[in-house]
């Protein structure tokens, strides 16, 4: 993923900011610095700090880099929706949000990593794309078989929040596979029984922290190979306009904040069934 440009630096000053970044110049760092991700204690910062924070104008040209800081700044994020915010429920309207009840959202910010689905992994490449002007943010219940969506769109140059919609899983299009990763994060024994004859995989080395293991694996080796980090219960997915289709694969992303964490999981479906074929972490 493109590296984000999270302004948020600036709000803990010159020291940390050599800390972080060795940076020797405040104002160079603030305009063209861009890092990986987000350090993760500013997500713990004051209220204070959080309506100060600020953003460059080049964070518009990237969602990525907009998303962040509209995560982490509550400032901004009240700035960049509009106001009365229409919610829907199964696109049905059923409120306005006015700016005096609307309550910060931070999202996964707090959980140092985010999830992404995809049908093919060329999709991957449309969150490098500076030209796209809807993003849909999905957070997904999956225990309450519920999903809340935010669409953005860049009005004038800018990204905004304009609506709110919420829809059972059942509705999406990813909603076979939802269902099926559902049990698949909660239940080892179902685990082991969705895990295919002979597995592509990229681990690492159980005997040596410094290596990786890469290679095929049958089933009953997951335990020992398997990521470290499977989310579940609240998960996220960023539709960022790659289109979704009743496939038969989905590549699951799971991507950290400041934590170099990245993980990836390819299941296909085979005569109905949802297997795990191949696994990078």
């Amino acid at each position: 993923m493109k590296k984000s440009v999270f302004s948020i630096i600036a709000l803990v000053g010159v020291v940390v900011c050599l800390s972080l970044i060795g940076c020797v110049d405040k104002k160079t760092s603030e305009e063209n610095q861009s890092i990986d991700s987000l350090n993760v204690d500013s997500l713990s910062m004051s209220e204070e700090m959080q309506e100060d924070a600020y953003m460059p104008k080049a964070a518009d040209e990237l969602f990525d880099d907009f998303f962040f800081n509209f995560a982490a700044n509550k400032k901004l994020q009240k700035s960049r929706i509009q106001m009365p915010l229409p919610c829907y429920k199964n696109k049905v309207l059923s409120s306005k949000i006015t700016k005096d009840k609307w309550a910060m959202e931070q999202f996964f910010m707090k959980d140092g990593y985010y999830t992404l689905i995809f049908d093919q992994k060329e999709q991957m490449s449309v969150v490098k794309d500076t030209t796209v002007n809807h993003v849909v943010v999905e957070k997904i219940f999956l225990e309450k078989n519920n999903i809340k969506q935010y669409y953005f769109d860049r009005l004038k140059g800018e990204w905004m929040l304009t609506s709110i919609n919420e829809l059972p899983v059942d509705s999406s299009k990813n909603a076979s596979f939802l269902n099926f990763y559902r049990r698949f994060s909660n239940d080892d024994e179902y685990q082991l029984q969705s895990i295919n004859d002979l597995v592509t995989f990229s681990a690492p080395d159980p005997d040596d922290d410094f290596n990786t293991i890469t290679g095929m694996m049958v089933p009953e080796q997951w335990p020992t190979f398997k990521p470290s980090l499977i989310p579940h219960g609240v998960i996220y997915n960023i539709n960022y306009g790659q289109p979704y289709v009743k496939t038969n694969q989905k590549v699951f992303l799971i991507r950290g904040i400041a934590n170099g964490l990245e993980s990836e999981m390819i299941f296909q479906n085979k005569n109905g069934v949802w297997k795990l074929i191949k696994f990078m972490s």
